[in-house]
């Protein structure tokens, strides 16, 4: 295959980017689309050029790290599916394909396709953990757990953390991340007894580091590789008006 590439180049957080374009020839359909990118950067520094810069890790679709809008969506075209588990099988030949960087005021650019997502990791730190010591690992059914409780937060629990509901929202809300760890940690019983604090502490966090609002859109459930539902995104905000409601009366916070 042949492609033509626009791709973003910008040096750091403080210098004006552009869409810069090349050619890739002899491209396997078999490849992945991270190793199509590491194809033009060997390209580029044998002809002493600078690589494009992108965050990468697993190659598995686990780590979240591939974060880079391909043709104006979010990880790219193929439904439930990461930058780095996408496969060049699903372009044409000759085509032309956009690439650049997750497009929100809380993600600053750092290097071409690489951004700061260090925004997520904070509302982690606000309350994504429970505080009662676990000690050693015990019996599977040392604590049962209904199976629909279980389904439910391992469905929520699927987050890999990679931003791109963030980057396909007009209003560059991180929601649906935000709703997919509380109620992770609200569902089961281990977490229950900081419930409120969590929720509480998760979204003021949320809204301090800049994060939009959420008006139902939906485009973050559309891209998310996961398909982390907009049903979470509910659960979150009832359990915020129940916390909010008890820490006017107990404040927790």
């Amino acid at each position: 295959m042949k492609l033509k590439l626009r791709v973003w180049r910008q040096k750091n957080s403080q210098s004006a980017g552009k869409f810069i374009e090349y050619q890739v020839d002899n491209v396997s359909k078999d490849s992945s689309f991270l190793e199509m990118l590491d194809s033009l950067s060997e390209d580029l520094v044998n002809k002493g050029e600078e690589p494009v810069a992108f965050d990468h890790d697993c190659r598995e679709g686990i780590c979240g790290m591939c974060s880079m809008t391909i043709n104006g969506t979010a990880h790219g075209p193929e439904k439930a599916t990461t930058a780095c588990q996408l496969h060049m099988r699903h372009f044409n030949d000759g085509q032309t394909i956009t690439i650049e960087p997750w497009r929100a005021k809380p993600f600053p650019v750092v290097k071409d396709l690489v951004v700061d997502r260090s925004p997520l990791d904070k509302i982690i730190q606000a309350g994504g953990y429970i505080t009662g010591r676990v000690g050693s690992a015990v019996d599977a059914n040392a604590m049962p757990i209904a199976k629909q409780t279980a389904d439910y937060a391992m469905d929520a629990a699927a987050c890999i953390g990679c931003g791109a509901c963030v980057a396909a929202c007009p209003n560059a809300s991180a929601m649906l991340f935000t709703a997919a760890k509380v109620s992770h940690m609200n569902s089961l019983p281990q977490g229950k007894a900081e419930k409120n604090r969590r929720t509480l502490a998760m979204v003021t966090t949320m809204d301090g580091e800049g994060f939009g609002g959420c008006t139902n859109i939906g485009e973050c459930e559309a891209v998310c590789p996961k398909s982390i539902s907009l049903d979470m995104i509910a659960q979150l905000n009832r359990d915020y008006t129940k916390a909010q409601v008890k820490n006017f009366f107990e404040p927790v916070l």
